[in-house]
């Protein structure tokens, strides 16, 4: 398809019926109508031609002569020789006997010669034909049945022409312009029918269409239902189901229900299979994460001991004891944020209530320099205090994640600017920018994964255990608010969403 060009329409499936069902109707009726128009136009001719044939007869009739010679190749009799011109008026004597309609035509022709031609009126008198007329009668064939000629100024006509015994030749017409009328009136009639069926069949159609799609309506109702259903975490449950009415076995639409109710058996299976193994591994987490701060902190409290006595032991024992200490408080603060994790995987662990956003954000702000001298910390907060419903600490902690992520993954003299402001539902907005290298792009959709790591685009100073970003967007999920991230070379912006007091916060 051309760059810029419109996809062709596509048209639904009740409009595909609809079209196809009146397409189908207008051939039915068009064919019934074009053989009925057919028929009945042979049996008018067929008609005219037998009248005009008794009018032949007895025009030659009429003139007297000599014997029949016996009948011609079609039926008719051999004609009696010429009958005679009249002197009632332009045309032959016979158009003024008795018998014959008023529009006839007839005429004499003598060799090649009309001697007579002429037309009965509606009042019984014989008018002229023009030239033009005439000679279109001296060229109607004597051989062979009536024929149709359109003669000029008079109309179509069936014309019929027979040879007397002396060489001439005797025309007879009638006028087909009863059959065109009878002819043109059937066809109003029959359009007038079609119009009037092609309404009942649309409005007809359209609601056996409507009434035969609606259990398709309800899958479609039902799928749609199933794909607005948060399926990416926790525990989901699929009530819903397509009707039992609508999935009948025994129908094209019963078959395509039966297909979706058996999916969403399976894919509930393989949710709770899911939600099972998700529970398993969040249990294991927390209780190891549980298990492990006891003897951890054992750990830390023989190293801190040893410590003390430093020099009554080599200095490489007092060093390896020294490195025991600093791991050992490395491992706590993993394990602490894996139990976190695991508890607000959960669900737990937040308090409910007011957060001055702005006295923790001066709060995070100076925690971030005192630790981090070496970088410029910006402040950006509107002159009225921002209060949300939340938890205090793990708001700090987000906060304060950023802020490290920021310190940790910059040079010494970046700029970072950390900025609060009000949205407009009544929520807060946290934006935490950075003039650092910036975070690679492919790596930007997994940077809340736990223990996503990006060495290579922002310099690592000091080591992280990869869940700070993690914590901060399950924290962030679980007050309901919305964490993004947009980076680029000498510019990275996190972006916290939070909603206002009063919101509800997800439990």
């Amino acid at each position: 398809m051309p760059r810029g060009a419109r996809p062709p329409r596509r048209w639904s499936l009740r409009a595909r019926l609809l079209v196809g069902q009146v397409l189908l109707l207008v051939i039915v009726v068009v064919g019934i109508g074009a053989a009925t128009e057919l028929a009945l136009q042979q049996f008018l001719v067929h008609q005219l031609d037998t009248e005009l044939i008794g009018v032949q007869k007895r025009s030659l009739g009429d003139a007297g002569g000599g014997p029949s010679l016996g009948p011609r190749p079609d039926g008719r009799p051999t004609p009696p020789p010429h009958p005679q011109s009249g002197t009632a008026g332009p045309g032959p004597s016979f158009l003024d006997r008795g018998g014959i309609q008023p529009g006839a035509v007839g005429a004499i022709l003598d060799g090649e010669k009309i001697t007579a031609a002429g037309k009965i009126g509606a009042d019984g008198t014989q008018t002229a034909l023009s030239e033009t007329a005439q000679q279109q009668l001296a060229s109607v064939p004597t051989a062979g049945g009536p024929v149709t000629v359109d003669l000029a100024g008079q109309g179509r006509y069936r014309l019929i022409a027979d040879k007397t015994w002396d060489g001439e030749t005797v025309i007879t017409g009638l006028p087909s312009a009863s059959i065109d009328a009878i002819l043109m009136r059937v066809l109003l009639i029959l359009l007038i029918v079609t119009v009037i069926v092609l309404i009942i069949a649309i409005t007809v159609g359209i609601w056996l269409i409507r009434h035969a799609l609606a259990p398709l309506d309800r899958v479609a109702a039902t799928a749609s239902r199933v794909a607005d259903l948060q399926l990416d975490r926790g525990e989901v449950a699929l009530p819903v189901r397509v009707p039992v009415a609508d999935a009948d076995p025994r129908t094209e639409v019963g078959q395509l229900g039966s297909a979706v109710n058996r999916m969403l058996d399976h894919i509930t299976g393989a949710l709770s299979a899911r939600h099972d193994s998700e529970t398993r591994v969040r249990q294991f987490l927390a209780d190891a994460s549980h298990e492990l701060r006891t003897p951890l902190a054992a750990i830390r409290g023989y190293a801190e001991l040893a410590q003390r006595k430093r020099a009554e032991v080599p200095g490489d024992v007092a060093n390896a004891m020294s490195r025991v200490e600093s791991e050992s408080r490395r491992m706590t603060a993993l394990v602490e944020d894996m139990l976190l994790l695991a508890r607000l995987d959960s669900g737990r662990g937040l308090e409910h209530e007011p957060v001055d956003l702005t006295q923790l954000t001066v709060d995070a702000v100076s925690d971030a320099h005192i630790a981090g001298r070496d970088h410029r910390w910006d402040l950006d907060l509107p002159d009225e205090p921002v209060v949300i419903t939340g938890d205090a600490a793990r708001l700090h902690q987000v906060l304060a994640n950023l802020l490290a992520n920021a310190r940790t993954h910059t040079g010494p003299g970046t700029t970072v600017t950390t900025a609060l402001d009000f949205d407009g539902d009544g929520g807060a907005v946290w934006r935490v920018t950075d003039d650092g290298p910036g975070i690679p792009e492919a790596l930007q959709p997994e940077v809340f994964e736990r223990f996503a790591r990006g060495d290579s685009s922002r310099s690592r100073r000091a080591g992280s255990s990869g869940l700070g970003l993690a914590i901060v967007a399950a924290v962030i999920k679980a007050h309901g608010g919305v964490i993004s991230v947009d980076s680029a070379p000498g510019r990275t912006e996190f972006t916290v969403r939070l909603p206002g007091v009063g919101s509800a916060v997800p439990t």
